[in-house]
């Protein structure tokens, strides 16, 4: 499992303690430094889809990047998945964080429920 995080990030560190106090084994990445790839970034969206989200949960959409960019304008307007995700992949500021992916699932953000359903699908 890779957790993509950023170190300032607070709900990243409660998700970092939360895996930790569980004893589950993670690698963490940078997320700034090495935003994920063009393919866990499509499988997240996927994993996303399935269960009712959409591209925009993708976006870390109350950051600063996120209104420099007019990024709410660009989804609203049509931006296909294609773009948006080539946008992400070069931007891990955009990130919704953290990114927790293994394999061809995966969440982003820290909601406790949804990271134990997360974590007992893998199990």
């Amino acid at each position: 499992m890779k957790v993509y995080e950023y170190n300032k990030c607070s709900t990243c560190k409660k998700a970092l303690k939360y895996l930790d106090g569980k004893k589950i084994a993670y690698k963490a990445i940078p997320i700034v430094d090495q935003p994920p790839s063009m393919n866990e970034l499509k499988a997240m969206l996927n994993s996303l889809k399935a269960k009712g989200g959409s591209l925009k949960n993708l976006f870390n959409t109350s950051g600063v990047q996120y209104r420099e960019l007019k990024m709410s304008e660009k989804l609203k307007n049509g931006l296909s998945d294609a773009d948006a995700l080539s946008i992400l992949a070069k931007n891990g500021k955009l990130i919704k964080r953290p990114f927790i992916i293994s394999g061809k699932e995966g969440v982003v953000g820290f909601k406790e429920d949804q990271l134990k359903e997360f974590l007992k699908n893998l199990a």
